[in-house]
């Protein structure tokens, strides 16, 4: 069996004395795991770091065995995010994030929307919305996808502020205002509405946050027994502290 793809790192662990298993993020293959020989040398160290972009060829005897990758760098973006804190809590959150896929299930949208976060994570200005709708895209392509299109109760879509976090569902001002209490606020960046296309504010992230947060929570972490991860929390605070 033999395959090659481009990918990012997302994990390592050691293997032996020189060897490390790498758990990479690919374009077709989905989150993938293989042997890599010497990866803990001087020479591969570099550029077996989370966020990096890789060349992979993965082979094995077997379709579902272990295999060994041979990499070959792209784009060693994580010597740019290392020195930014928001970057590295970033790094480790989005792998987290990953983790909960299938193994060997390709998932192309979230691996382009990932690049697209990587080389932007140590952009404060607009790396914490990045963020939230790649949490949004996490849930769905794990099936739990929120619909911001069109009120629940109405089917319009004008002046959407709300969504139902029984149903995950937008809900309109009107209709939501005798249960406003109860639903959670639909940041503006995350709507079609006036101004949707501008760089939010810390208070429509922070909306945002809190949204994606509780579907995370509810759906993905709560399920497994996890608790929110620390690197999200830390993540958060700072992506909403003043510059």
């Amino acid at each position: 069996m033999h395959w090659s793809d481009d990918a990012f790192v997302i994990g390592l662990r050691r293997h032996g004395e020189t060897g490390v298993i790498l758990e990479a993020m690919t374009a077709g293959h989905g989150r993938h795991l293989g042997l890599v020989h010497g990866g803990r040398s001087r020479r591969m160290q570099p550029v077996l770091q989370p966020g990096n972009r890789i060349r992979v060829s993965w082979r094995a005897r077997i379709d579902e065995g272990l295999g060994s990758y041979v990499v070959e760098p792209l784009d060693l973006v994580a010597s740019r995010l290392i020195g930014s804190g928001l970057a590295l809590y970033g790094v480790n959150h989005m792998a987290g994030l990953l983790r909960l896929l299938p193994e060997r299930d390709p998932h192309p949208a979230l691996y382009e929307a990932a690049q697209v976060l990587f080389d932007h994570l140590d952009d404060r200005a607009i790396a914490s919305a990045l963020m939230v709708r790649f949490e949004l895209a996490v849930l769905s392509e794990l099936g739990f996808g929120l619909d911001l299109d069109a009120c629940a109760a109405t089917g319009g879509n004008d002046a959407l502020i709300y969504v139902s976090p029984k149903t995950g569902r937008a809900v309109s001002a009107s209709a939501g205002e005798p249960y406003r209490d109860r639903l959670l606020p639909l940041p503006a960046f995350l709507g079609e509405r006036v101004g949707a296309n501008r760089v939010p504010g810390p208070e429509d992230v922070r909306q945002g946050f809190t949204l994606t947060g509780y579907f995370l929570a509810r759906h993905l972490w709560e399920p497994r027994g996890l608790a929110v991860p620390e690197e999200r929390t830390r993540f958060v605070a700072l992506g909403l502290a003043p510059a």
